[in-house]
């Protein structure tokens, strides 16, 4: 069963490289990519510009809309791995606290055969 898995993964991967590459050929004309629009850019003085593939500027985007979305998750995230680290710390308080408890009434048996068999 995995090595079906492994086989469906690298044919997944195999299409999605030749579905980037066939975006990339067929969008590969420069274009220019400007920091603000032309009268703004007058106005304010920031004429920042820079030519670049097409396909460059698609994937650039793709690729920054992933990482501002693994970001946006992480601080969304923020609230339940605090509460899942605190009440992980309360369980193993809790667990020291029980061990203790059962070592403190414990009491050991007079027999060799009972103390073997509570052992388990």
């Amino acid at each position: 069963m995995t090595g079906m898995i492994r086989y469906l993964r690298l044919i997944f991967v195999v299409l999605l490289g030749l579905g980037l590459l066939t975006v990339a050929l067929a969008n590969r004309a420069p274009v220019q990519v400007r920091l603000l629009p032309d009268d703004l850019a007058n106005l304010t003085g920031l004429t920042w510009a820079m030519e670049a593939p097409l396909f460059l500027i698609i994937f650039a985007g793709i690729i920054v809309g992933v990482l501002i979305g693994f970001v946006w998750e992480w601080f969304r995230e923020h609230g339940h791995r605090a509460t899942a680290s605190q009440k992980a710390r309360e369980v193993a308080r809790l667990e020291r606290e029980l061990a203790v408890l059962k070592d403190a009434t414990s009491v050991p048996p007079k027999d060799d055969v009972l103390a073997l068999l509570e052992k388990r």
